[in-house]
Protein backbone atom coordinates (compact mmCIF):
# COMPACT_ATOMS: atom_id res chain seq x y z
CA UNK A 1 0.00 0.00 0.00
CA UNK A 2 1.37 3.66 -1.32
CA UNK A 3 1.26 6.31 1.29
CA UNK A 4 -1.86 8.58 1.51
CA UNK A 5 -0.48 11.16 -0.20
CA UNK A 6 1.22 9.81 -3.23
CA UNK A 7 -1.73 9.72 -5.29
CA UNK A 8 -2.14 13.25 -4.97
CA UNK A 9 1.81 13.96 -5.33
CA UNK A 10 2.14 11.90 -8.53
CA UNK A 11 -0.85 13.81 -10.53
CA UNK A 12 1.15 17.20 -9.62
CA UNK A 13 4.50 15.37 -11.02
CA UNK A 14 2.58 14.67 -14.21
CA UNK A 15 1.28 18.68 -14.30
CA UNK A 16 4.24 19.53 -13.45
CA UNK A 17 6.04 17.67 -16.58
CA UNK A 18 3.68 18.52 -18.97
CA UNK A 19 4.07 22.40 -17.89
CA UNK A 20 7.99 21.97 -18.25
CA UNK A 21 8.17 19.85 -21.63
CA UNK A 22 4.93 22.42 -23.00
CA UNK A 23 8.24 25.13 -22.14
CA UNK A 24 10.41 23.18 -24.02
CA UNK A 25 8.42 22.59 -27.23
CA UNK A 26 8.36 26.44 -26.92
CA UNK A 27 11.71 27.38 -26.42
CA UNK A 28 13.67 24.89 -28.24
CA UNK A 29 10.31 23.44 -30.38
CA UNK A 30 11.33 20.06 -29.59
CA UNK A 31 8.09 18.75 -31.21
CA UNK A 32 8.82 19.85 -34.53
CA UNK A 33 12.41 19.09 -35.49
CA UNK A 34 12.53 16.51 -38.59
CA UNK A 35 14.86 14.38 -36.93
CA UNK A 36 16.15 13.08 -33.19
CA UNK A 37 18.95 11.29 -32.48
CA UNK A 38 20.10 9.97 -29.04
CA UNK A 39 23.50 8.82 -28.43
CA UNK A 40 23.49 6.43 -24.99
CA UNK A 41 27.38 6.62 -24.98
CA UNK A 42 27.44 10.11 -24.48
CA UNK A 43 24.35 10.85 -22.68
CA UNK A 44 23.12 12.86 -25.33
CA UNK A 45 19.31 13.63 -27.04
CA UNK A 46 19.88 15.53 -30.39
CA UNK A 47 17.84 17.29 -32.43
CA UNK A 48 18.72 17.98 -36.10
CA UNK A 49 17.17 19.19 -39.66
CA UNK A 50 18.89 18.36 -43.05
CA UNK A 51 21.37 17.23 -41.33
CA UNK A 52 22.44 19.90 -39.19
CA UNK A 53 21.99 19.65 -35.25
CA UNK A 54 20.12 22.38 -33.96
CA UNK A 55 19.63 21.53 -30.03
CA UNK A 56 21.64 19.31 -27.70
CA UNK A 57 20.42 18.04 -24.31
CA UNK A 58 21.99 16.16 -21.87
CA UNK A 59 19.73 13.17 -20.62
CA UNK A 60 19.39 10.06 -18.20
CA UNK A 61 16.84 7.09 -18.94
CA UNK A 62 13.84 6.92 -16.98
CA UNK A 63 12.57 3.47 -18.02
CA UNK A 64 11.06 1.71 -20.67
CA UNK A 65 7.43 0.75 -22.15
CA UNK A 66 6.43 -2.44 -23.59
CA UNK A 67 3.28 -3.31 -25.41
CA UNK A 68 4.28 -6.77 -25.97
CA UNK A 69 4.53 -7.48 -21.72
CA UNK A 70 2.01 -4.44 -21.30
CA UNK A 71 4.51 -3.12 -18.54
CA UNK A 72 7.14 -0.16 -17.40
CA UNK A 73 10.53 -1.34 -16.63
CA UNK A 74 12.72 1.42 -14.76
CA UNK A 75 16.10 2.09 -15.99
CA UNK A 76 17.91 0.57 -12.95
CA UNK A 77 16.76 -2.48 -13.54
CA UNK A 78 17.86 -3.11 -17.12
CA UNK A 79 21.16 -4.82 -17.49
CA UNK A 80 21.33 -3.32 -20.91
CA UNK A 81 21.70 0.42 -20.16
CA UNK A 82 25.09 1.86 -19.38
CA UNK A 83 25.43 2.95 -15.83
CA UNK A 84 26.33 6.44 -16.59
CA UNK A 85 22.68 7.49 -17.72
CA UNK A 86 20.66 5.27 -14.54
CA UNK A 87 21.93 8.15 -11.68
CA UNK A 88 18.89 9.77 -11.09
CA UNK A 89 16.73 6.07 -12.18
CA UNK A 90 18.54 5.57 -9.12
CA UNK A 91 17.36 8.17 -7.04
CA UNK A 92 14.34 7.61 -7.89
CA UNK A 93 14.40 4.17 -6.52
CA UNK A 94 15.85 5.01 -3.45
CA UNK A 95 12.85 7.59 -3.10
CA UNK A 96 10.69 4.49 -3.59
CA UNK A 97 12.34 2.78 -0.73
CA UNK A 98 12.00 5.25 1.67
CA UNK A 99 8.47 6.34 0.81
CA UNK A 100 7.49 2.86 0.93
CA UNK A 101 6.11 3.19 -3.00
CA UNK A 102 5.98 -0.13 -4.68
CA UNK A 103 5.81 1.45 -8.07
CA UNK A 104 9.04 3.62 -7.75
CA UNK A 105 11.05 0.65 -5.78
CA UNK A 106 10.26 -2.47 -8.03
CA UNK A 107 11.86 -3.08 -11.20
CA UNK A 108 8.60 -3.59 -13.39
CA UNK A 109 5.33 -2.12 -13.27
CA UNK A 110 2.07 -3.61 -14.95
CA UNK A 111 0.03 -1.84 -16.73
CA UNK A 112 -3.26 -2.14 -14.85
CA UNK A 113 -5.43 1.01 -16.86
CA UNK A 114 -4.52 -0.23 -20.12
CA UNK A 115 -2.78 2.75 -21.08
CA UNK A 116 0.92 2.29 -21.23
CA UNK A 117 1.85 5.47 -22.64
CA UNK A 118 0.12 7.13 -19.92
CA UNK A 119 2.02 5.02 -17.23
CA UNK A 120 5.17 5.46 -18.85
CA UNK A 121 4.55 9.45 -18.96
CA UNK A 122 3.46 9.10 -15.28
CA UNK A 123 6.45 7.24 -13.92
CA UNK A 124 8.21 9.62 -15.83
CA UNK A 125 7.22 12.54 -14.60
CA UNK A 126 7.93 10.93 -11.13
CA UNK A 127 11.09 10.93 -12.28
CA UNK A 128 11.38 14.25 -13.82
CA UNK A 129 9.98 15.91 -9.90
CA UNK A 130 12.01 13.63 -7.66
CA UNK A 131 15.52 14.62 -9.66
CA UNK A 132 14.66 18.03 -10.70
CA UNK A 133 14.86 17.78 -14.30
CA UNK A 134 13.88 20.06 -17.10
CA UNK A 135 11.53 17.55 -18.85
CA UNK A 136 11.08 14.52 -20.92
CA UNK A 137 10.97 13.04 -24.13
CA UNK A 138 9.87 9.46 -25.09
CA UNK A 139 11.43 7.57 -27.87
CA UNK A 140 9.40 4.86 -29.47
CA UNK A 141 10.24 1.66 -29.91
CA UNK A 142 9.13 -1.59 -31.57
CA UNK A 143 6.51 -3.35 -30.17
CA UNK A 144 4.46 -0.15 -29.38
CA UNK A 145 6.79 0.73 -26.59
CA UNK A 146 8.85 3.39 -25.97
CA UNK A 147 12.25 4.45 -24.28
CA UNK A 148 11.65 7.75 -21.81
CA UNK A 149 14.72 10.23 -21.34
CA UNK A 150 14.74 12.69 -19.09
CA UNK A 151 16.46 16.35 -20.21
CA UNK A 152 18.90 17.34 -17.29
CA UNK A 153 20.24 20.40 -19.73
CA UNK A 154 18.97 21.92 -23.03
CA UNK A 155 20.66 24.03 -25.19
CA UNK A 156 20.94 25.12 -28.96
CA UNK A 157 24.00 23.90 -30.82
CA UNK A 158 26.72 26.16 -31.41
Amino acid sequence: MDPDWYSAWREEAFEQLNAKNDHLNREFRLGTWPRYDYDLKAGKLLFSEEGVIKVVSEIQIAGSTSAKADNWLWAWANSNLPGELLGDAKLVRSFGEENAIQELAQAYVIDTENDLEALGWELTGAMVRICKALGAYRSPRGEGGGLYLVIKTIGWAS
